[in-house]
């Protein structure tokens, strides 16, 4: 089951450089494209608001 980026996200960009697969995209609140994402889980390692988790 892929990560899930939640409401508390503020779209920091933290996170994007930390996927190997690309998976995140930006937005107001960023989002994990869930086909790509290899459960690594080190955007929610980074995260600095914890708005990073598995479902």
């Amino acid at each position: 089951m892929a990560y899930v980026i939640g409401n508390d996200c503020v779209a920091c960009g933290t996170c994007i450089d930390e996927c190997p697969v690309s998976a995140i995209s930006e937005g107001e609140i960023y989002s994990i494209n869930p086909d790509a994402c290899t459960e690594c889980g080190a955007c929610a390692a980074v995260c600095p608001s914890e708005a990073i988790s598995l479902p």
